[in-house]
């Protein structure tokens, strides 16, 4: 099968394109390296089948429908994004070009290419704003709070558009709080990769509030396991893709700490602005949909992840 993976070299992308090319299948990447690198496909690049390509694109570019079409991917997973909500806070318009404009070059791309589906990265902490219940179901009501959230949920309504009016199937995937192995420790995303990079250089991580806010950590490889799935289930609805469970930022803090040995206390600031008290998303239909259950623990990805920053310093 010929894939797509935009925003390919990201963390989530370069997990998913090893896991795609390890099937047998054909792989072309789209990512302009804003925040993805090179290094997450070193793997992918040693490649000797002609089975992988690496485009170098902003999905922002109308080049993007070109290549797409060019391509002809029978499957698309979609996971290129501005994905800080902070940025988008400060910048909603550089938001919607690449989450909104960017996706719908995506979705154009694949009518021309005559793509059979489009899998893509929605935002389970994001699109439903405030829940009103925890863990947090589909059919929760979407009052997103971001632009980034709002974006998110917009792309969702396209998509549907793209399958009554067009044909083209999809699924769109929320996800939890995805932590794992090559997920930059040096970015404002991504709470395990930050303290894992603080603990490492012996550096005290800080705490944005008390840390009994809680969030839903799924493993890279869980996630990466249900875009898989998704290629041939599920069309046309949304899935939550967590764990169900609810862990403070206090205890992540803690059981990291344990694995790594790490004696220091925490640094504590005031709490973020607009930030979610208590987060968790509940999986039950992708279990039911497409047979997905997220399979690592806590405490087993989190050694995973901390392996690999050990072994990939600087």
């Amino acid at each position: 099968m010929r894939t797509m993976v935009t925003g390919g070299a990201g963390f989530i992308g370069s997990t998913l394109v090893d896991r795609l090319l390890a099937e047998g299948h054909e792989v072309d990447v789209v990512d302009d390296l804003s925040t993805g690198s090179l290094a997450n496909l070193a793997e992918a690049r040693t490649d000797r089948s002609r089975r992988f390509s690496f485009h170098r694109m902003d999905i922002r570019s109308p080049g993007v429908v070109d290549l797409v079409a060019h391509r002809k991917p029978e499957v698309i997973f979609h996971l290129a994004a501005q994905a800080d909500v902070r940025v988008s806070i400060s910048r909603p318009v550089f938001d919607a070009e690449v989450n909104i404009i960017g996706s719908l070059n995506v979705f154009q791309g694949a009518l021309a290419a005559g793509t059979r589906k489009v899998v893509f990265a929605s935002s389970g902490g994001t699109i439903y704003g405030t829940p009103e219940e925890i863990p947090t179901r589909e059919g929760h009501p979407q009052r997103p709070i971001s632009p980034y959230g709002i974006a998110k949920k917009v792309l969702s309504d396209y998509a549907h558009f793209y399958r009554e009016i067009h044909g083209l199937a999809y699924s769109a995937m929320a996800f939890a709080n995805v932590y794992g192995p090559r997920q930059d420790p040096h970015g404002e995303a991504g709470v395990v990769s930050i303290f894992a990079g603080k603990m490492l250089a012996r550096e005290r991580p800080t705490i944005f509030g008390d840390g009994q806010q809680t969030r839903d950590f799924v493993f890279v490889d869980d996630v990466v396991d249900s875009l898989v799935r998704a290629v041939e289930r599920g069309d046309a609805l949304l899935f939550n893709i967590g764990t169900g469970e609810e862990t403070s930022v206090q205890t992540l803090y803690d059981t990291m700490a344990q694995v790594m040995g790490y004696k220091e206390p925490a640094r504590y600031a005031g709490a973020r602005t607009g930030e979610l008290l208590r987060s968790a998303l509940d999986p039950h239909r992708a279990e039911v949909h497409l047979g997905w259950k997220p399979f690592t623990t806590l405490e087993d990805g989190l050694r995973q992840t901390i392996e690999h920053f050990k072994t990939h310093k600087g």
